[in-house]
């Protein structure tokens, strides 16, 4: 089942002196008579089949059952103030509040609930004064990656006048006098041609109550225009720092001078030789986790003032497991590693000696930290697939460990079980996988099972707790996460082996995740789904392409898919040191040619059940992947598998999304796949 055939027209590319036909390039005109009528045709069938199926309404109710409980974010403390957010339960989003003391009475700050009737403006952007005072916050409207940046007075709420407009993942630096602040953004549209939107980004310096047409810019690099800025203040608000980064290559560029100064700034690192991410600084030493001949990451202190490399100096050398972050608080390094895809906690001296480990209720990951250099306290939130998000508070006076907030949840984990595997991929690499289950799982082979996976952009897939997955294990699932390269479990040359020519690997490991559960008997292939999204979406698009014998469902999410022409759009030439660049190398267009899910797809085959899931505001992964490729399936597909499209409104790549179009997402990936396997 499907919605109605798109028609082709007879567009064709020459790269590299080959043709390579798109019959769909229509598709990618959103705004097209054509294109709408299509895009509503094909919502249409895939509501009706979804609203079709017995367990949707079941699954809906426990779905939101289950989400129904009390969130909150590690808190920060700000002058006299610690803030967090918390959601009631089933806001659409959370809401922002203060108070005085840890167990004080709680104060409104922001609630972004009351910005829209449909829950889908978000609160995505916070930074306070240094003393609490004044808030710059961002809003995203219908999951945009754009935000609009606002100014409150915390106290009485009071909001300036001015709005800042074009910052697109914007970062704030207050100066400490509070007089106005640092941030970067994008050209005015229309100063620079279309295919530039992305360029061209400034550091501007605003003043508190004027507009933003009186903001005076501070930093450009127009002879780089792809390069990026993020602008920081020091830990002790001496110096304007500048994060430089190119797309998502890890490896960094960084530029400081001295708040105060008008003069140039400082191009302390401006190799792009490694990734360097700043941990903090004691006058004019500062401290650096890098990559730079530790593929693991390791701490070095450089003084701005003697900045030689001959005089840079190691401070905690690389360790067997990769570092994930590190910051400094009450003066000392709180460094979290990766041991096997989970997270440790360990403390080291401004010195570089270890002290001690924070100890961890389980494997799992740290989700949010909060503290300063010149505080005692440090919070931290932890959690695992079982776990739901638990806060807890480490006081650095007398090393205690304390509960802070532990969520309440109608379910029981007792009766279900993490593990970790390890499991060979096709090229004899170790690959780690976790499966989430109910206690004394029968292996008959008969156990429908969800394999969730990403392999990209140094990203680390650790235990991760999730309501619908909960809902899933309650009917028998078996729920399992791969940690697959291409991701940053082991550090950096984990990531390197599943990028460019490498990518295939990526593609492996995943279909050597799904054999060894099959062989192991954990599942059989009409039982065995497969979901990921963004990259992640490519990942299983790439995988029922190449084995569609192996799969009895597909979840494809906001996937990139169109490996030709994917850096065209929005910020799509952010993911060329991931990617490549089809267009413009011809070994590039060869590999990315011959794993590209659009362009892999053969006529005559029968292809599982494949769901595609895209939102039309999504200006990160634009849903001209999702339209091409559910056009391209439907049109080749063999069977009679479903090959449904289903396209969010009023939403965009994931973020700020409000909670019940989340429950409504999740009921209907889960109905599809419990109509798949006959479950209920």
């Amino acid at each position: 089942m499907h919605g109605p055939l798109a028609h082709r027209d007879d567009t064709v590319d020459t790269y590299h002196g080959t043709p390579v036909a798109d019959p769909y390039r229509w598709l990618e005109d959103a705004a097209a008579p054509d294109t709408l009528a299509w895009v509503e045709a094909q919502n249409a069938i895939s509501e009706e089949y979804l609203a079709a199926i017995p367990a949707q309404a079941a699954l809906r109710e426990r779905m939101t059952a289950l989400w129904n409980y009390p969130k909150y974010s590690v808190p920060s403390h700000k002058g006299t103030y610690y803030f967090y957010s918390k959601n009631d339960g089933l806001q659409n989003q959370s809401v922002l509040y203060r108070q005085e003391r840890l167990q004080g009475t709680s104060t409104l700050v922001i609630d972004p609930n009351t910005l829209s009737e449909d829950g889908t403006t978000a609160l995505v952007t916070q930074s306070f004064s240094r003393d609490g005072t004044l808030l710059v916050y961002g809003l995203s409207r219908h999951g945009s990656d754009l935000q609009e940046l606002h100014i409150r007075q915390v106290e009485s709420g009071v909001e300036y006048a001015e709005v800042i407009h074009r910052g697109r993942f914007p970062s704030v630096a207050w100066k400490r006098d509070k007089s106005g602040f640092f941030y970067n953004r994008l050209p005015e549209p229309g100063s620079v041609p279309p295919e530039d939107q992305s360029n061209y980004s400034q550091v501007y310096w605003h003043a508190l109550d004027t507009p933003q047409s009186e903001d005076r810019l501070v930093f450009e690099r127009p002879d780089f225009k792809e390069l990026s800025f993020s602008p920081f203040m020091s830990d002790d608000d001496e110096y304007l720092m500048l994060r430089v980064w190119h797309g998502t290559d890890p490896k960094n560029r960084f530029y400081y001078r001295k708040v105060e100064s008008d003069g140039s700034f400082m191009r302390l690192l401006d190799d792009a030789d490694a990734s360097y991410d700043f941990t903090g600084n004691d006058g004019s030493i500062f401290y650096f986790q890098t990559t730079l001949d530790a593929p693991r990451k390791r701490i070095i202190a450089i003084d701005s003032e003697h900045p030689q490399r001959a005089n840079w100096r190691e401070v905690v050398p690389q360790q067997d497991d990769a570092i994930e972050f590190a910051l400094m608080v009450n003066h000392q390094f709180v460094i979290t590693y990766l041991h096997d895809a989970h997270h440790e906690i360990k403390i080291y001296s401004i010195d570089g000696r270890y002290e001690r480990d924070i100890p961890l209720p389980a494997p799992g990951s740290i989700v949010e930290v909060a503290g300063e250099h010149d505080q005692t306290e440090l919070f931290f939130s932890f959690t695992s697939f079982l776990y739901p998000s638990t806060i807890y508070r480490y006081d650095f006076t007398d090393g205690a460990l304390t509960l802070y907030h532990a969520p309440e949840l109608d379910f029981d984990a007792g009766g279900y079980q993490t593990t970790q595997v390890f499991y060979s991929s096709k090229d004899g690499t170790r690959i780690p996988m976790f499966l989430t289950h109910k206690k004394r799982l029968k292996l008959d082979g008969s156990n429908p099972t969800l394999l969730y996976g990403y392999g990209g952009f140094d990203i680390s897939l650790t235990p991760t707790f999730s309501v619908p997955a909960l809902v899933w294990l309650e009917h028998g699932g078996v729920y399992a996460v791969a940690n697959l390269r291409g991701g940053g479990e082991y550090g950096e040359a984990w990531h390197l082996a599943g990028t460019l020519e490498r990518k295939q690997n990526v593609f492996d490991d995943f279909i050597a995740a799904a054999e060894w559960l099959i062989a192991n008997e954990y599942t059989r292939s009409s039982r065995l789904a497969i979901q990921g999204g963004s990259n992640g979406g490519l990942l299983v698009a790439a995988c029922m392409v190449q084995r569609p014998d192996l799969f009895g469902a597909v979840i494809c999410q906001v996937p990139v898919i169109d490996m030709l022409r994917y850096h065209k759009f929005t910020v799509g030439r952010y993911w060329i040191s991931d990617y490549g660049n089809a267009e413009a190398n011809a070994e590039d267009f060869k590999f990315m040619y011959a794993y590209s899910p659009l362009h892999n797809v053969k006529a005559g085959v029968v292809y599982p059940a494949t769901l595609i899931l895209a939102a039309d505001s999504d200006d990160r992964v634009v849903p001209a992947h999702a339209k091409k490729f559910a056009a391209t399936l439907q049109a080749a597909h063999a069977g009679e598998n479903p090959i449904l499209l289903r396209i969010e409104m009023k939403a965009g790549h994931g973020l700020g999304k409000p909670t019940t179009k989340l429950i409504e997402e999740r009921s209907d990936i889960w109905a599809f796949l419990f109509a798949r396997f006959g479950m209920v």
